[in-house]
């Protein structure tokens, strides 16, 4: 049985290569690496330093996560 990925909201702070995003999370300010979902990069969302955004984590590693919505400013 699959379980439920944690989804988090942050705010962009550096774009690195390969579609990779520093975040820093806005509950707690912990600094987190993210990647563009693959309907993000299908559907060529983008994604730039200071925008919202909503990430998915696995339940075993809380530092790196998936970009999987962009909310407006």
């Amino acid at each position: 049985m699959k379980k439920e990925a944690i989804k988090k909201e942050g705010v962009v702070t550096e774009a690195l290569p390969n579609t990779t995003f520093k975040v820093v999370m806005v509950e707690d300010q912990s600094d987190v690496l993210a990647h563009l979902s693959g309907k993000m990069r299908m559907y060529h969302v983008r994604v730039m330093p200071g925008d919202r955004v909503l990430i998915e984590f696995s339940e075993y590693d809380q530092t790196k996560g998936r970009i999987v919505q962009r909310f407006n400013k």
